[in-house]
């Protein structure tokens, strides 16, 4: 079973400052510190699984830049078994990336691909929904479970509400992994300098038919922080007396 493994490097900014770019585009990043995207985290542990049970070969992908490779070395090391990097365009959105993966992977023989979800920074989940739709692949999304009998997928995915789905896919076939599929596993020093010794390949936009300046559906506006809100009220006092505070609060706001 050949599986490729889509993959994004992200900027980690639940415990840094973030800062804007003048031109209000986006968030300043050359402080912070990137590493490989949660959910992706999870799709290349269930891929490297599945090669255990079922045999064959891991491939992961990403469109970014140079530094990139780091996330890539990374995957190497948690079971991949190959590497590409794709030349990032200037501009981009989940459209755009979609169709950067579609022309890398539309001639490949792929029994499966995986993606996360989504991505932890713009939170879009529409690259995995998109690729498999330019490829003319079934897919399924939000995947917590997936077993494999024949040329067909048995998986089960979340609905809203708490509601899970069993559903079967033909394969080749297109799904996105949710984070808890599987269990994570550490990534030994030794694994990773074994993983640098491996080939990454690059493959630039215009060996895949595109352009640099190729254009995108959708345009950043404006980043800006939320609006500070009231804070927090802080009842005191005993038990009871916090009661009828709450209370008190509940009638003025007619609740």
């Amino acid at each position: 079973m050949n599986i490729a493994v889509c993959v994004k490097r992200i900027p980690k900014t639940a415990e840094a400052d973030i800062f804007i770019e003048k031109d209000g585009s986006d968030i300043k990043k050359d402080h912070l510190v990137f590493y490989l995207n949660d959910w992706d985290g999870y799709a290349v542990r269930e891929a490297a699984l599945l090669k255990e049970k079922h045999g064959g070969e891991v491939t992961v992908i990403t469109v970014g830049p140079e530094e990139a490779k780091e996330v890539l070395t990374r995957c190497l090391a948690m079971g991949a078994d190959r590497a590409l990097r794709i030349e990032e365009p200037p501009t981009q959105d989940s459209y755009l990336i979609a169709k950067i993966l579609s022309r890398a992977i539309k001639n490949q023989a792929f029994d499966l691909l995986l993606l996360g979800v989504q991505a932890e920074d713009d939170n879009c989940g529409q690259v995995g929904v998109s690729l498999a739709q330019m490829l003319g692949l079934p897919h399924a999304a939000i995947v917590n479970h997936i077993e494999i009998e024949g040329d067909k997928a048995k998986v089960r995915r979340e609905l809203e509400g708490g509601i899970e789905e069993l559903t079967e896919l033909k394969l080749p076939a297109v799904l996105t992994i949710q984070t808890g599929i599987n269990e994570p596993k550490y990534v030994s020093l030794a694994a990773l300098l074994e993983a640098e010794d491996k080939e990454i390949k690059d493959l630039g936009m215009e060996e895949l038919g595109l352009t640099l300046s190729e254009s995108v559906d959708t345009k950043i506006d404006q980043v800006f922080f939320p609006p500070v809100g009231k804070m927090a009220e802080i009842l005191k006092g005993n038990p009871e007396e916090v009661v009828t505070q709450l209370t008190e609060i509940i009638k003025k706001k007619k609740g």
